[in-house]
């Protein structure tokens, strides 16, 4: 009879030990050489990612840092070899990679578990599609499940366990697989606070004590701090299209600690680039009919600028304290910070995020004022809510159908980016009783006609 403490000391420390592991140490596991991904839209390409360049040593744990819209998972996918870009080159290991290939494994946001499969057979279920002997992929299995803190649920269903422990097997069943680069694409979004850090702290002590057969790992990640706790280096993505605009050395040995000053120096510093950027654009042009909008409720809207109306900000706060005191990622508090600037209600810079004068005014206001002043805001710097309530009051009805702007707008974007912008210009439009809608006729009105 096999003991499992055994098993999993002999096989994955032989596994991190081996002579081929200590003289291949630094080769390059993984080249993305001008890689593109785009989708064909009336004879147009819709590109989500345009001519991304990054190199993966063996070693090391490299992040890759965007908001919404830069194409990262995608990136993510084509490196797995789940889906083909469009042109440029993947090698790993030095071959050109065509499909998934030996030795990369991937471990998803959602953890994509089989709920009539126990923890063991859930581990086992990759060995077993490569044709492991039943034998070997018990051993490995239970190692895998050992190593990762699961000892003693071997027999548990999904249903039994936390997110944090499901997430544990789906680690488990990457590392099972004993792959040279491991793949990650927001492992920790869909836990608690505590549970991710614990979790994020236990992958790194098994890294640092060379306790893993992985060699590299790439993680896709919107929490600047997560990547800067983790991290060797950071790859910041812009978006629409998705590119590498930046590169960042993180200087510090593990453990790290996130209150050390240079550590969140580091972390202010990475927010200033990427809202630099944002700010940047921003002042270049405006919004324009087809650019895509964020789904960002009016009641965040109206949140944050009362939170920075009053003390201790006064009008402008530090994104990264925001972000820490209100547990938001880059993905939660861009795209406010963005909506609000679209509409003339904040500046963003330099990692700042500044009321205007009228986001002032706005915060003093009662309930319908609010909205009036928000009607005013929303025509005036968002074409696409012009462009609705002008057809409404051309239109002898005041009424048109829903596709008449999806169709519009899925000209210059996806059909997924279309929908969202324009369910994100509804909400917003019937806050300010710009216009109506009436979801299940897909019939919008003006506000004063019932649909």
């Amino acid at each position: 009879m096999l003991n499992p403490k055994t098993v999993s000391a002999d096989l994955f420390q032989t596994t991190s030990q081996t002579p081929s592991t200590s003289s291949r140490l630094g080769e390059e596991v993984l080249r993305v050489t001008d890689v593109s991904r785009g989708f064909d839209k009336n004879q147009d390409e819709l590109l989500v990612l345009d001519g991304v360049n990054l190199s993966l040593r063996e070693g090391e744990i490299v992040g890759m840092l965007g908001r919404s819209g830069s194409g990262k998972s995608t990136l993510l996918r084509i490196i797995a070899g789940l889906i083909g870009p469009t042109g440029g080159e993947v090698s790993y290991l030095g071959k050109p990679l065509d499909g998934p290939a030996k030795g990369v494994a991937m471990v998803f946001q959602t953890f994509a578990l089989f709920p009539w499969l126990t923890v063991l057979q859930n581990v086992e279920a990759g060995l077993e599609a490569q044709g492991v002997g039943a034998r070997e992929r018990r051993e490995r299995a239970l190692a895998a499940i050992d190593l990762i803190g699961l000892d003693g649920f071997e027999n548990a269903y999904p249903r039994e366990l936390s997110g944090g422990m499901r997430q544990r097997v789906g680690f488990a069943r990457a590392l099972v697989v004993d792959p040279t680069l491991l793949l990650m694409d927001e492992p920790f979004s869909a836990l608690d606070v505590l549970t991710a850090e614990t979790l994020r702290t236990d992958l790194l002590d098994l890294w640092t004590q060379g306790r893993m057969p992985i060699k590299s790992v790439l993680i896709v990640t919107h929490n600047i701090e997560e990547a800067v706790f983790m991290c060797d280096r950071i790859l910041v993505l812009s978006s629409n299209p998705g590119r590498v605009i930046a590169e960042i050395k993180v200087p510090f040995n593990h453990p790290r600690n996130r209150l050390d000053p240079a550590f969140r120096k580091l972390v202010d510093e990475i927010y200033a680039k990427m809202t630099a950027r944002q700010h940047d654009e921003s002042a270049k042009k405006g919004l324009e009919l087809g650019s895509w909008l964020p789904h960002v409720s009016t009641n965040l809207m109206a949140g944050l600028i009362e939170m920075l109306a009053a003390a201790p900000y006064h009008g402008r706060a530090d994104m990264p304290e925001i972000a820490r005191s209100l547990h938001l990622e880059v993905d939660d508090l861009f795209p406010v910070a963005e909506v609000l600037q679209h509409l003339g209600f904040a500046e963003v810079r330099e990692g700042d995020i500044l009321l205007t004068p009228p986001a002032r005014v706005f915060a003093e206001f009662g309930t319908q004022e609010r909205k009036m002043m928000f009607a005013e805001h929303l025509l005036r710097h968002v074409p696409l809510a012009k462009r609705i309530k002008t057809v409404l009051n051309e239109r002898p009805g005041h009424r048109a159908p829903r596709v008449r702007f999806e169709q519009e707008l899925e000209d210059f974007l996806t059909d997924s980016a279309a929908e969202d912008t324009l369910d994100a210009v509804i909400n917003w439009g019937r806050y300010g009783e710009i216009f109506s809608y009436n979801d299940q006729t897909e019939l919008f009105s003006l506000a004063d006609v019932e649909a």
